[in-house]
C-alpha cells in the first residue's frame, strides 16, 4: 500500500531521511518550525502507528528511524497527484511542468535527455 503523509508528517520524515535515526529533540531541532516537544513526539508516534517509522530503545527514550524510503514516498505522492490532478495522465503532468516556464535551459535539456529527444538548438 502506498504511504500517504500530511505536510507535518512529511516535515518529520524529511528530518529522518536527512539525518538518519534521531531522538525527538534531534527531530525537533531539524524542523523549520518551533514545535513543542510533545507535538513532535505525537507526530512520530502517529507515523509509527502507520508503519512509516520505527524506533529502538535508547536510555529512557527512543531513537526513531524511517521505515519508508524517500523514493517510495516520492513515487507514491507523484502517483497520487497524477491521478487526482491530471486525470491519471503523466503526459498532462509533464506538459504542465514544462509550460510552467520556470525551468532553466539546463533543466529543459536534462528533460530532453531523459526522453531521448535531441535538443532544440540542433545539438545531440
Amino acid at each position: 500500500m502506498d504511504p500517504h503523509f500530511t505536510d507535518r508528517e512529511l516535515d518529520v520524515m524529511q528530518v529522518l531521511w536527512d539525518r538518519g535515526p534521531s531522538v525527538v529533540a534531534e527531530v525537533r531541532e531539524g524542523l523549520g518550525d518551533d514545535l513543542a516537544y510533545t507535538t513532535v513526539l505525537t507526530v512520530l508516534r502517529t507515523l509509527e502507528a502507520k508503519g512509516h517509522v520505527g524506533h529502538t530503545e535508547e536510555g529512557r527514550g527512543h531513537r526513531y528511524h524511517a521505515t519508508v524510503k524517500q523514493k517510495t514516498a516520492r513515487d507514491s505522492a507523484l502517483r497520487h497527484m497524477t491521478r487526482k490532478l491530471f486525470q491519471g495522465s503523466a503526459e498532462l503532468l509533464l506538459t504542465h511542468l514544462v509550460a510552467d516556464k520556470n525551468l532553466t535551459p539546463d533543466q529543459l535539456q536534462r528533460m530532453r535527455d531523459l526522453l531521448g529527444e535531441p535538443s532544440s538548438d540542433g545539438e545531440a
